[in-house]
């Protein structure tokens, strides 16, 4: 490499504190700290998502620390700030939940408006839950910038194997009659004993997994519990990291492949994770304007296994897979087997090939992570449904306990609280198909979880007799019969909103389909007679987000021009 192609390891910093014009830059930067040495190296910005509003988060301002001295001790100069982060299992079921999915895009623009705006040459993110991890990756692609992602780490499990998913479903379990109301506030008060990210295959862990996956935090960054040495060294090995990074000139658009991508896609379909990995990944993607689609996850889902026998739908929480070997013996079967491109470069600097060389297999005995010849499911457990239900697409998780094919009986409702109320007090029935609609992107706004439900439905023993459809969303918590992402939304005419209670609903994942069983006539003349229903707000965040977001199956956007 000639000296003129050598990369500026300040290109962005020198703007902001070099020369003659930049002394008040100079002058600000002293007060918090910055000596005449520190204005010759490369700027870091460190993105914390702490606070205390979750349990996830509480932790990561120490984390923060270790990542900056990290920077700090290979030659860089660490800034730490901060952005928000919002609990979707406090909000669940409320009309706080709208937000959830609304903080991503808050998270994504902040880090960029921060990062952007105080000329860092460099960033290492730091996410604890669903949605500031994905929020924090849409930023580093944005930016392209040298980055380094690192997870804040999974929650150890609560006696008795418990998480939060347990309480959810002691809900449903008391309205059943099959716990007491004692018995759900010894759950209440046991199930989340300290810090870190929910203890199953959720969300978070899902997106984590995927991120490293993805080749943009460093090896088990994902397999760590929250409180713990290892957690601890991988920060501050993030902060030498992205100095190496700054140093090469690497950035996550030399990363961020479409090879990349497809290697996160196998990576949570392997550990049976979340249906929000295949709302992220669409919106990160975008962000790195890498060409993805759902038809991408239909694809590689038909020769991908599931097989991590992990919760919701399986036994195991991640602090039991993190002491088995963490997720890198998973990823180097999978390379051995030819299902993920070892030539995707990573933030090690390395290929994820090189990163993998050395990996063991997982212990003898252990039951977690089943062998390539005898999965869990032979396909994906994440369906790309199509049909005149949805012909935009529909995301569904289906596991295969549940079976494979479910037709039933509408049973519709307008919003996630109705739904509760019914399942909760005995009225949706074994062979009801739950339909709950305007919950989409636009008609939440803000496309709500729906743990309350799923979770009541299998706390009153109706995980395999009734489905659930929405144009929301599901929690990673959540199992069952579910589909999610129902693409038109109701709110914008989409055939969901047309729905009535009894009509024939037919799902079949095998086929990838889903229908409503009636004339498609009938359907076209309901078409015709809908009126969309007045916005639910007409001012603030959730009325811009409202105004400017795409379709669930782009990702739910906010800076789509097709919106």
């Amino acid at each position: 490499m000639s000296e003129r192609d050598k990369p500026d390891p300040r290109q962005y910093s020198r703007v902001v504190v070099d020369g003659l014009a930049q002394a008040p830059s100079r002058a600000m930067l002293r007060a918090v700290g910055f000596t005449d040495e520190d204005f010759t190296k490369p700027q870091v910005g460190i993105a914390s998502t702490w606070s205390m509003v979750t349990p996830c988060n509480m932790h990561i301002n120490a984390l923060a620390d270790l990542a900056a001295k990290g920077c700090d001790e290979a030659g860089g100069k660490s800034v730490i700030f901060n952005t928000i982060t919002v609990s979707d299992g406090i909000s669940m079921g409320t009309d706080g939940m709208r937000y959830s999915l609304v903080s991503r895009e808050v998270i994504a623009d902040s880090i960029e408006t921060v990062v952007a705006a105080e000329g860092f040459d460099g960033l290492v993110t730091i996410g604890g839950c669903d949605k500031n991890m994905p929020g924090c990756v849409m930023a580093m692609a944005r930016l392209d910038r040298p980055s380094v992602f690192v997870y804040g780490g999974t929650i150890q499990p609560g006696p008795k194997h418990r998480d939060i998913v347990s309480v959810f479903e002691a809900v449903g379990g008391v309205a059943a009659g099959r716990l007491s109301e004692a018995e759900l506030k010894d759950v209440e008060r046991t199930a989340i004993p300290g810090p870190g990210s929910c203890a199953g295959m959720y969300t978070a862990n899902t997106m984590a997994s995927a991120i490293e996956a993805l080749g943009l935090s460093l090896a088990n960054s994902s397999a760590q519990e929250a409180v713990s040495s290892e957690k601890q060294h991988d920060c501050e090995r993030a902060g030498r990291a992205v100095m190496n990074l700054v140093n090469r000139g690497i950035r996550p658009s030399d990363i961020l492949s479409k090879e990349a991508f497809e290697n996160a896609i196998t990576v949570a379909i392997a550990l049976g994770g979340s249906t929000n990995a295949v709302l992220h990944l669409l919106a990160v993607a975008h962000d790195a304007r890498v060409e993805l689609s759902l038809d991408d996850f239909s694809r590689i889902g038909a020769r991908v296994p599931v097989l991590a026998d992990l919760r919701p739908s399986g036994r195991y929480m991640m602090s039991e897979l993190i002491r088995i070997g963490g997720i890198q013996p998973v990823m180097k079967t999978l390379l051995d087997a030819g299902l993920l491109h070892g030539d995707c470069l990573t933030v090690t600097g390395q290929t994820l090939s090189e990163n993998l060389a050395n990996i063991a297999p997982y212990p003898e005995g252990q039951d977690i992570i089943r062998p390539l010849d005898n999965p869990i499911k032979a396909d994906s457990h994440l369906a790309v449904l199509y049909g005149n239900l949805a012909p935009e697409g529909a995301v569904a998780k289906i596991s295969g306990k549940e079976g494979i094919r479910f037709t039933g009986s509408a049973r519709v409702y307008q919003s996630e609280e109705d739904a509760l109320t019914a399942i909760l007090d005995g009225s949706v029935v074994a062979g009801d198909v739950v339909v709950i609609r305007y919950e989409g992107p636009k008609g939440g706004p803000g496309m709500r979880e729906m743990l309350s439900p799923t979770g009541a439905i299998i706390g009153r023993g109706l995980g395999d007799k009734v489905a659930l459809i929405t144009d929301g969303r599901f929690s990673g918590g959540s199992h069952g019969f579910v589909v999610g992402h129902v693409t038109p939304e109701a709110a914008v005419g989409g055939p969901i909103a047309v729905v009535e209670d009894g009509d024939p609903i037919t799902i079949d994942a095998a086929a990838k389909t889903i229908d409503i069983e009636i004339d498609p006539e009938e359907i076209k003349a309901r078409l015709n007679a809908w009126r969309a229903p007045p916005a639910k707000v007409d001012r603030g965040l959730l009325a811009k987000y409202a105004r400017l977001v795409s379709s669930a199956s782009q990702g739910a956007v906010t800076d789509n021009p097709a919106g």
